[in-house]
Order: structure tokens, then C-alpha cells, then sequence
């Protein structure tokens, strides 16, 4: 295969290119690199200052060809399959989407991403027509049209969430030699904004715990959860062999996370331990039962309601009551990222920024007629 520079003059400019040639076949590859061209006879010349961006710019587009060139030979770059950029790209994000079936949470965000595609695209979009435009206006379209079912704009983080599976899903294209450069590379990501993390106070608590439920296992399960900071991942997939004893460490944990896939050990109080009840066999599940459902969510908020609690509390936010628990009590910071299972502490700051907030919110109740 033979790849050349080439140059193709475009309005007031000049766009250099890539040639490749291989028996017969031709394809193109636009650098977005461009040179000042020679003004016309009679009209002045090219200043240093411009020759010189052109020498730059010629440089550059030389060293990417050399780099083509080397990686034709080593296999790595070739002609682009053209049947499969035919191929329409929402059906690519469902096949990938039902890869994660079994992580609830993550599949309801690549579902809840193809939907919003569908919108801005309802036609399907073609691999061949992936650019960094069309990247830019599906961003441009969670950030300033996307609307939820109850017809309100997309909160950043979802925005956010949402842009990341697209992108996730281009970067898979790549990895499958669908597309042979990931056109979402040079576009900017949407900010995360401020994630809101509801959770109950230690009254809070204490009020569900008094409180019946119409399904105990979920309620156990969740006053669990809110003990150990587990996900509902890890709270479902549970089995009795995790739980183990030692002397020296007492009751722990031992699992892999579903979420990151990393094997944790994870300390939890001998009250935890006893709400579970009679230990089952070994590889029987801990909350025999549990389901996930929009009616088991709405029969949990039933049951908080009843309490007397009017926040909107979903399963997870036992983790959040766990970690700022945790932090309201005295733990530091890494411990309390450590017990979590987060690898990166930025991650549990967020819930140190609760406690600061609820701290500033505490100190402006006193009020004195001065």
C-alpha cells in the first residue's frame, strides 16, 4: 500500500491529505491541517511568519504519513471494512448495552443513552458518518435539549453519564476495527456538576428501623447495606461463604465488587451480622428473595414514608447514609474510601462536602435578637 501527502486547495485555504492507494482501491484521510496559500501575481508574497506556519504544517502532516506508513507494514492500519461502516451505529450501542444486563444500574445508563440518541437521531446514524460534529452536537443535545420523562432538562451529571457511554461505545468501535479513529478524541466532555447524594440522618435511621415494611427482606437488606456501605450489586449476588470469622479480625466480608471487580475485605459490626439471622449454606444467597423492580422501589419508599421521612430515598442511598454516617462519627476520610472500596478518594470527598455543608447549615440556626 502506498500512502501520499496530498494538497487540495478549499476556499481560501489549503487542506493537506492522506492518499492511500492498494490494488486499485483509494481512500482519503483529511488531516485538518492546513497551509496559507501563495497570494496571487501581483499581490505580495508569504511573510516569514506564514512561511514558516507552513513549513510547521507540512513537517507535521510528513511525520503523520512516516507513522501511517509504518504501521500499514506492522498490520496495525489498513482500508477501512466498508460493509461495516454501513452498519447503523444505535444497534451497535443495544448489542453493547445488553453486554451489562447483569449490572443493573449500568444498564439502565447505556439504555437511557441509546433513547436520547434515538431522539437526536432518529433516523440511526451510519459508522461512516461518525465525525467530531456530529459528536459535538449529540453533546451540545444532552446539555441543552435532552429532557427527562417528566419533561425537565438532564441534570449534569446525567448529561455527563450519558456523553461517557456514547463515547465508551466509539472507543469499542475502535477496538473492533469498526472505525479506524475514534472521532470523539478532540471533543471536549461535559463538567460533572454537583451530584446530590440524599441519605438518612442517624434520627432517620433509627426511625426505619422501628418501622414495619411490607417486604422484610428488603427492609433487612437495606438496614443492612446502611451498616456496611455495600452496593446493591454486591447486597444481591451476597452468599454465605463471603461472610466469614476470624479472632483476630472478627466478622468481614470477603467479596469482588461487581462494580469494579476488585476483591475486597470489607470489616462489618457483629450487629450487622446478627440481623442476617440463621446462616444459610455456603453458596446459598444471603437475601433469598430480593428483587429489583420500579414496585420494590416504590414499596421502599412507602416504607420510609411511613417513617415519617419525606426524601426521596432509592436503595443506594443506604451506601450514602453508611459513608456519611461514618464521617459524621469521627472516621477519617481514608478509612471511610477504604470501606467504600473506592479507588480514588476524590470520589468519598464528595460525601466530606455533605458533612461541610450540614456543619455551615448547623451554625446559622442560632439566631439572637442582637
Amino acid at each position: 500500500m502506498k500512502v501520499t501527502l496530498r494538497q487540495r486547495k478549499k476556499g481560501n485555504k489549503i487542506s493537506l491529505y492522506l492518499d492511500y492507494y492498494n490494488n486499485g482501491k483509494r481512500e482519503y484521510e483529511y488531516l485538518k491541517l492546513y497551509l496559507i496559500p501563495e497570494p496571487e501575481k501581483g499581490k505580495g508574497k508569504l511573510t516569514k511568519a506564514q512561511k514558516d506556519e507552513n513549513s510547521k504544517m507540512l513537517s507535521l502532516a510528513e511525520s503523520i504519513r512516516s507513522k501511517r506508513h509504518l504501521e500499514i507494514q506492522n498490520g496495525i492500519y489498513g482500508f477501512n471494512d466498508k460493509e461495516k461502516l454501513k452498519g447503523q451505529f444505535i444497534i451497535y450501542m443495544e448489542t453493547l448495552a445488553e453486554k451489562r444486563l447483569e449490572s443493573k444500574g449500568n444498564y439502565d445508563n447505556w439504555d437511557s443513552t441509546i433513547k436520547h440518541l434515538r431522539k437526536h437521531a432518529p433516523k440511526d446514524i451510519l459508522f461512516s458518518q461518525l465525525d467530531s460534529k456530529f459528536v459535538e452536537s449529540f453533546r451540545d443535545y444532552l446539555s441543552k435539549t435532552a429532557r427527562t420523562p417528566s419533561n425537565k432538562p438532564l441534570a449534569a451529571h446525567s448529561a455527563q453519564s450519558y456523553f461517557n457511554k456514547f463515547r465508551a461505545a466509539l472507543k469499542q468501535a475502535v477496538k473492533n476495527g469498526i472505525l479506524r479513529t475514534n472521532p470523539s478524541e478532540n471533543v471536549d466532555s461535559l463538567p460533572p456538576g454537583d451530584t446530590e447524594r440524599e441519605f438518612l440522618t442517624y434520627e432517620e435511621l433509627q426511625k426505619v428501623v422501628k418501622e414495619e415494611c411490607e417486604i422484610p427482606i428488603m427492609k433487612t437488606a437495606f438496614i443492612f447495606a446502611c451498616l456496611s456501605g455495600l452496593r446493591w450489586s454486591d447486597i444481591n449476588k451476597l452468599v454465605w461463604s463471603e461472610i466469614q470469622h476470624s479472632n483476630e479480625s472478627g466478622w468481614y466480608i470477603r467479596f469482588r465488587q461487581k462494580k469494579t471487580k476488585s476483591t475486597e475485605t470489607l470489616p462489618i459490626s457483629e450487629q450487622a451480622c446478627k440481623l442476617l439471622g440463621k446462616i444459610g449454606a455456603p453458596d446459598e444467597r444471603v437475601f433469598k428473595g430480593l428483587k429489583y423492580s420500579a414496585w420494590h422501589n416504590l414499596k421502599l419508599q412507602q416504607w420510609i414514608m411511613k417513617a415519617g421521612i419525606s426524601k426521596t430515598i432509592t436503595f443506594h442511598c443506604a451506601r450514602h447514609t453508611y459513608a456519611t454516617l461514618q464521617l459524621t462519627l469521627g472516621t477519617d476520610i481514608f478509612t471511610v474510601s477504604k470501606l467504600l472500596g473506592h479507588k480514588d478518594i476524590r470520589t468519598t470527598q464528595v460525601y466530606a462536602k455533605i458533612i461541610d455543608e450540614r456543619k455551615r447549615e448547623a451554625a446559622n440556626k442560632i439566631k439572637l435578637d442582637l
